[in-house]
């Protein structure tokens, strides 16, 4: 062992691994934005989950008991609904996480101690419907003048969607938006690097190939790939955890489109960056790290803070995890969920603009 011949080997790589901006990125980025995530913007406390109140009561005792339940912090009025039918289709819209119906006997149910408020949930989330169980257990009562006292048995819960509280039917869909953004980035995020890699860049630059057609030649292929993953996912999800398809197939089919093209121009915004196959992994680990952590598929939305929620909206699977459980799970249309629809039309435009800009027919 010469340890002068060795010590230039660690020297060496040192100097290569400080000249390598990205890999000295991730030295320092992956702690910090992990502690950052997990010690920040991950909180298992739900609070402040979008309601609806449908008070037909109309009451001083019933709107004592609707201002004791904010008080909690567990929910926060959103909406108003005359009915349990307008709440019921909000939960279905995803606009709504939970709705509070009050009737319009409420004070006679109060009285003779039978069940006079019901708390309807999204069921297809477990925690935001552990969440409402919480609340409809606490002892909800008021010194204020008019207020109702209501026992904790006098307020149920109904769990729409998934009301035996199994996860997979949550999970499930959520997976058909993890796997497409793993491999959908990594695919294209190494395409233009690998071409430049093997001396087949030459060969494209001597060709009339455009460069918006070869960037769009190069997505075609994968997006097809895509398709073969998320009907792989659905057979299985349906066939061994028997997840439900409420709504329409050919919905579930145009979500994962769009959700494909988004992950695709982004990858191949990535291979115009990075100068190695490596590279482009290290890059793609960078998206898909906050993006399993932030979208809602591990921890829930709205136990984020403000400033992360508005980051997560810059997520593609975000707006795909809003997308698919509500097609699968709540039985919603894609025209319901429009808002989540522009988004990813909106981003797939935006980096596959960005990509073709940044994109040179040259070796350099």
């Amino acid at each position: 062992m010469n340890w002068r011949r060795l010590f230039a080997i660690v020297l060496k790589e040192l100097r290569q691994m400080r000249r390598d901006r990205i890999t000295l990125a991730m030295i320092v980025g992956i702690p910090v934005l992990q502690l950052v995530l997990f010690g920040y913007a991950i909180n298992l406390n739900l609070r402040g989950l979008e309601t609806a109140i449908a008070d037909q009561a109309g009451t001083a005792g019933s709107r004592a008991l609707v201002m004791d339940m904010v008080a909690t912090g567990v929910i926060k009025p959103v909406a108003q609904a005359r009915t349990p039918q307008e709440v019921m289709a909000m939960l279905r819209q995803g606009q709504i996480s939970m709705g509070v119906v009050i009737p319009a006997d409420f004070e006679r149910r109060r009285i003779d101690g039978r069940e006079a408020v019901q708390v309807l949930v999204d069921g297809s989330d477990t925690v935001v419907q552990s969440a409402a169980i919480q609340l409809a257990q606490m002892p909800i009562d008021s010194a204020r003048p008019g207020a109702a006292i209501v026992a904790p048995r006098q307020i149920s819960v109904v769990a729409f969607y998934n009301p035996e509280r199994r996860s997979a039917i949550n999970i499930v869909p959520g997976l058909i938006g993890v796997i497409l953004t793993m491999t959908m980035v990594m695919f294209t995020g190494v395409a233009i690097v690998r071409e430049r890699e093997r001396g087949n860049m030459e060969l494209l630059m001597a060709t009339p190939v455009s460069r918006s057609e070869l960037m769009i030649g190069k997505v075609l292929p994968y997006a097809a790939i895509g398709l073969v993953q998320t009907t792989v996912v659905l057979l299985l999800g349906v066939s061994l955890f028997a997840v439900p398809i409420r709504g329409s197939v050919f919905d579930v089919y145009i979500a994962a489109v769009l959700l494909i093209l988004a992950n695709l121009t982004m990858g191949l915004l990535i291979s115009t960056k990075a100068q190695s196959q490596f590279q482009a992994m290290q890059m793609t680990f960078f998206v898909f790290l906050p993006s399993i952590l932030l979208s809602g598929f591990m921890f829930p939305f709205a136990g984020m803070p403000k400033v992360v929620q508005w980051l997560a909206e810059l997520l593609p699977l975000t707006h795909f995890l809003r997308l698919i459980r509500g097609v699968m799970l709540r039985g919603a249309g894609l025209f319901e969920l429009w808002t989540d629809v522009l988004a990813l039309l909106a981003f797939t435009v935006v980096m596959m603009s960005l990509a073709i800009l940044r994109f040179r027919k040259r070796l350099d």
